[in-house]
């Protein structure tokens, strides 16, 4: 089992430096530069020459990545562009407000979610598995966006029990957070819980038609000891994997969400720095967004390989 972990764990070291490629890449093309977006549409040639030297946009895209590269292994993120603060002085903060708020949406969607997945799965064909399927397929085909107008519409327009915005500060009370951030907590609750809802009665319905389950019957044991003491434990891998996946992306997936609501967040940072075609914040927000992401999976892969017996030995190796 050791060689399988760090197999993933190599794996996972090589898609991150494949990540770092692609954001170093994918801000290289944007259109402009910040040398244009700072000096404005009255800037000179010349003036655009010498702060983009200032800036060192005129060194080799190569050179920079490397240089950028070596600052990220040893935690140096650069400077804004914009204002020539430190990265990570304006960074780490939207982070962590971040990750409160998906942590906040994560301690309420997913034992929710296992648990009526697992519900529905016991109560197959029934009222409450055919009403948990259609609100789940409708939560996971509506876009983040829309959802969150719908509930600013119904929550704070309508009723004015909730504010609109999520508007935090420093020092704010927990009390005044949650309130605050109630609003994109719900959505985020929504389409993660949907997901991992189908995928959950799904992997457990999966489970139940195997013979040993209906072994299991066949003794005299109620539907939900079968489900909760056989077929549960069995579908663990699986859920385990869609349960990362989806907190993979309360945390990486949250741009549309932090936008609607005015979240000051790590999405809203990124997209705030593409409009200013700050490419140091750009590059850190997304390598922060493709580690988180790539962690989580990897993550869920050892998780998978040690809840998984099958994982642990292949057939394969065992001829």
């Amino acid at each position: 089992m050791g060689s399988l972990i760090a197999k993933r764990a190599g794996l996972g070291l090589l898609t991150l430096w494949l990540v770092s490629v692609l954001v170093f890449a994918g801000t290289e093309i944007l259109p402009g530069d910040v040398a244009g977006a700072i000096l404005g549409q009255s800037a000179t040639p010349e003036s655009l020459a010498a702060l983009r030297s200032e800036l060192g946009l005129d060194v080799p895209a190569l050179q920079r990545y490397f240089d950028w590269l070596g600052g990220i292994l040893t935690g140096d993120m650069g400077r804004s562009m914009a204002s020539g603060q430190p990265v990570s002085d304006l960074l780490w903060p939207r982070f962590w407000n971040t990750m409160a708020l998906a942590a906040y949406a994560g301690v309420i969607a997913v034992p929710l979610a296992v648990g009526l997945g697992i519900l529905a799965a016991a109560k197959r064909g029934t009222i409450f598995d055919r009403a948990a399927n259609i609100a789940a397929l409708a939560f996971v085909s509506l876009p983040e966006y829309f959802l969150g107008l719908l509930l600013v519409l119904w929550l704070s327009v309508k009723t004015g029990w909730l504010p609109s915005l999520a508007d935090t500060y420093e020092g704010m009370g927990l009390a005044a957070w949650f309130n605050a951030t109630t609003l994109p907590m719900l959505v985020l609750v929504m389409v993660t819980m949907a997901q991992i809802l189908r995928m959950t009665r799904t992997t457990v319905l999966g489970v139940m038609d195997q013979p040993y389950i209906e072994t299991a019957f066949l003794k005299g044991l109620k539907n939900g000891r079968v489900v909760m003491r056989h077929a549960a434990p069995n579908a663990a891998a699986p859920i385990v994997n869609v349960v990362s996946f989806n907190i993979a992306y309360l945390i990486t997936g949250v741009v549309l969400v932090e936008a609607v609501f005015n979240y000051n967040g790590l999405g809203r940072f990124m997209v705030d720095a593409v409009s200013k075609r700050d490419l140091p914040m750009v590059q850190a927000a997304a390598m922060i967004f493709g580690a988180a992401y790539v962690i989580l999976n990897m993550i869920a892969d050892i998780a998978a390989i040690t809840l998984n017996p099958r994982l642990r030995h292949p057939r394969g190796k065992e001829a």
